[in-house]
Parts: C-alpha cells; sequence; structure tokens
C-alpha cells in the first residue's frame, strides 16, 4: 500500500529508506523546538504556547506535504521571518504579538491567493537572480546579529555625555540614546552566559566542521547539559522528562486580525509574503532537483503547484496556531541526502513533530544561551550565497548591496527588500539597460516608493 502511494519503487527508495531519510531531515531541523520559544517569548507570548504551535504546525503541515505532494520537504516557523516577527515587527514597532499574528495570517491568505493565480510564479520569475540571492544573505547577517545580541558577544557602546545621559534617562525612565551615538561592540566576556553562549557556538561550529549529522540540535542539547552542571540553570522543583501535553496554555485563536488590517500594516504584511515568496520557492525548487524529482533544465516540476499551495496554507496556519511564518525547510536536503525520495520521508518527520510534544517539559528547559547560538550559525550557512552575486557589474552589485547591509543595520528586512526594489530599477534604468528589467520590477518599486512617500 505505501509503495503504491508513494511510488516508492517508481523513484528508486524503500519504506526503511524513506523512515531514515525523515528522521534525518528531523535531527537536523529540531532546533527549531528550542529556538522558536525562546525567540518568540522575547516578544511576550507564552513558551509553553510557542512550542505547542511549533510542534503542531510543523508536524501537520509537513505530514500534509507527504501526503498530498509526495514531496520529501518538511515545513516548520522560518528562522528569519521568527526573527523579523519577533524584533522588527513586535519589539521594533510596538506591535501586540496578537496583531502581529494577524498580519501572519494574512499575509498567508495573500501567498495563497499568489499561489492559486500563478502570480506568485510570475514574481519570482521576474525578480533578478542577485536580487533573490541579497535577500538570502541579507536575512542570514539579520538574524546572526540578533543572536550575537541574544547570546551577550555583542552589546551596544554608549557614548553619551552627562547632560544628554541624564535627560535620555529623566524622560524615558531608561537609556535610550541616539541611534549616531550607539555603537556596536564586544560583548562582556567575563559573564558566564556569555561564555556559555561562547563555548555552544564553537563547539557546535566544530561538530559542523566534521560534518555531524545534527550538529545543532548536539550543540543545543551539550550547552544546556553544561548550563545546568555548572548551576547557570536549574531544574524546576517537579520535573519529569516526558509529559502528556497541555493544550490550555496553547494560543490557538488567539491572532487579531482586525487589529492588524485597522492598523494598516500593508508593509509588514507584504514583507512577510515578499520573503517567504523566494524563501520557500528556493527551497522547493531546489530540494525537489535533488530529490530527482523536479528536473530545473527542462521545467519540468511535477507537482511544484500543489507544493506551494500547501506552503501556503501552511503560513496562515500557523498564526492560526499561534507562531509566526511556516515555511519549507533547506534542512530538508539533508534527509533527500539520506536517500529521501517521496513523502513518505515527510511524513516520517511529521510525526516526528508531534511526538516531540510529548517531550516538551525538557524542550522548555533550554536556556537563551543555548540556541542563540543557532542564529549566528544558520547566518553563516546563508551569507555564503553572495558568491552568486556579480559585485563586477554595478547595476547587479550596488542594489544587493542595498539589500544586503540595511537589513541587519536598519534592523528591517523590510527596509533591505524596499531598498533593493527600487534601486535595481532605477540603475538599470539610468545605465541604459531597462530592458533587462522585467515590467514586474517597476510596479514593485512602484508599490514601495507610494508607501513611503504616503504611508
Amino acid at each position: 500500500m505505501l509503495d503504491q502511494f508513494f511510488k516508492l519503487t517508481e523513484r528508486q527508495t524503500s519504506v526503511k529508506q524513506e523512515i531514515i531519510a525523515g528522521l534525518t531531515t528531523f535531527i537536523t531541523m529540531a532546533y527549531i523546538l528550542f529556538l522558536a520559544p525562546n525567540l518568540l517569548s522575547i516578544a511576550g507570548m507564552d513558551k509553553d504556547a510557542v512550542l505547542i504551535a511549533t510542534a503542531l504546525g510543523g508536524g501537520f503541515v509537513t505530514i500534509a506535504m507527504g501526503l498530498f505532494v509526495n514531496y520529501p520537504i518538511a515545513l516548520a516557523p522560518g528562522v528569519g521571518l521568527l526573527a523579523f516577527y519577533a524584533f522588527t515587527v513586535v519589539l521594533g514597532m510596538g506591535i501586540s504579538w496578537q496583531t502581529a499574528l494577524g498580519a501572519v495570517f494574512i499575509s498567508g491568505l495573500v501567498f495563497l491567493v499568489l499561489t492559486l493565480t500563478s502570480v506568485r510564479q510570475m514574481i519570482v520569475k521576474g525578480i533578478p537572480a542577485s536580487m533573490k540571492v541579497a535577500i538570502t544573505v541579507g536575512i542570514g547577517l539579520f538574524i546572526s546579529i540578533i543572536g550575537l545580541k541574544l547570546s551577550g558577544l555583542m552589546t551596544i557602546a554608549l557614548s553619551l555625555s552627562p547632560d544628554t545621559l541624564a535627560a535620555a534617562t529623566a524622560n524615558h525612565g531608561s537609556i535610550v540614546p541616539p541611534a549616531s551615538q550607539a555603537l556596536l561592540t564586544l560583548g562582556d566576556l567575563h559573564h558566564d552566559e556569555t561564555l556559555l553562549a561562547l563555548f555552544g557556538l564553537i563547539f557546535t561550529a566544530l561538530l559542523m566542521a566534521r560534518n555531524v549529522q545534527g550538529a545543532m540540535l548536539i550543540g543545543v542539547f551539550v550547552t544546556t547539559i553544561v548550563s545546568y552542571v555548572t548551576g547557570l540553570s536549574t531544574l524546576p522543583e517537579h520535573f519529569s522528562l516526558m509529559a502528556v501535553p497541555d493544550f490550555s496554555k496553547a494560543a490557538f485563536f488567539e491572532l487579531d486580525i482586525p487589529g492588524a488590517l485597522h492598523m494598516g500594516l500593508i508593509t509588514i504584511i507584504f514583507s512577510f509574503t515578499f520573503v517567504e515568496l523566494f524563501d520557500s520557492m528556493g527551497t522547493l525548487i531546489g530540494t525537489a532537483s535533488k530529490a530527482k524529482i523536479a528536473d530545473p533544465k527542462t521545467g519540468s516540476f511535477p507537482g511544484l503547484g500543489k507544493a506551494m499551495t500547501v506552503d501556503a496554507i501552511g503560513v496562515s496556519a500557523g498564526a492560526v496556531l499561534g507562531t509566526s511564518t511556516i515555511t519549507a525547510f533547506v534542512e530538508s536536503a539533508a534527509g533527500v541526502g539520506a536517500g529521501g525520495r517521496t513523502g513518505l520521508t515527510a511524513v516520517t518527520t511529521g510525526v516526528m513533530f508531534l511526538l516531540s510534544l510529548f517531550f516538551a517539559p525538557l524542550i522548555t528547559l533550554v536556556p537563551n544561551a543555548a540556541t542563540s547560538q543557532i542564529l549566528v550559525l544558520v547566518g553563516a550557512l546563508m551569507i555564503g550565497a553572495i558568491r552568486d552575486i556579480d559585485f563586477d557589474d554595478w547595476t547587479e552589485g550596488f542594489p544587493a548591496f542595498l539589500v544586503i547591509i540595511l537589513m541587519p543595520f536598519t534592523y528591517s528586512i523590510a527596509n533591505g527588500i524596499s531598498a533593493g526594489l527600487v534601486a535595481y530599477p532605477l540603475v538599470k534604468l539610468v545605465a541604459g539597460r531597462a530592458k533587462e528589467v522585467n515590467w514586474i520590477m517597476y510596479v514593485l518599486a512602484a508599490l514601495v516608493l507610494v508607501r513611503y512617500i504616503w504611508f
């Protein structure tokens, strides 16, 4: 039955091979179960609620990808969009997490409409390759800075005069330095938690250098153990490794859609949609090609439309469950590398996500110092794509540079994308190379300008 349903023989695989591949995928991406609760708790969300949403969202949407599309691709809340959600939208803009979830839900609906009408494919095709790569690299730097700040390895050095310091403290109750007087600098390496994070970063990086399967997950576990052994963290009085999931703590249907519409979060919705657009498309095509399901040379992508639909539905489903944008994970390639060729790989991974709910007490014990390193390491992996940008061609390199540099230094994915969308057609136009620009770029540039000038 499994052979017929998943076409195992046709794709030259077996049940055993698919299950092993599914377990491999889960091991390589299970770090999201620790990272998502720690990140979103900073935005005011309950850790247990986020864990439940992450496990259920990752589980059900991944299983759907396996059953309805027969792709060996797993999905879960995306790292870059988790950081964007928590630090740019909730903390940076002062928006409640419920309203931010409403924006995620709406972006999922927009994403679904774009997918069903084939506009999604048209936009992806119209955006130049250098811009797509720049978005990946920029997000990598963005989440790396967040990881460094959370770990304590990077901090803000203040160079304020006594008068300015007194005024800032009096007006705000805390020090709020002008941007021109705040500089990034090395953190306090004598601080215990900073040293723990540094240990985790180096240890995990060394595991990755040895190509150890599940290096990030192992790094989280080892760093957590060190934290408790050294006394930096302490176990609660009543602790158990396993427990029946307590769904009373879940944040189901707590999203505020009217609030998102009332506040006019068009830019935020646009940013969620735009980043998801390229993030998922690249992962879906790349993983399907590696699994030999698709052939990019001939343009043959059987089931890609279904895969994008499941991916789009997953975005809104995640918001309903109580987490940020669910997207296809590039770590799915690890399962493909282990022999995964069908949806049975995805189903196996999805089931593991659901089973992880029973280990919630263990997962919630992981300290921030054990997960902040993951942001830095994922950023390091993402920045490698910069080699594909032709910086010798100024009309390609300069817009890409703006995207890459503005994301981390303005602390906003939206600002980086917007700058690139305007700069690319403008530079090409002035250089007399307007024919190289797809018409969709002019439309997007116009929308960005309208937003920044009038809204």
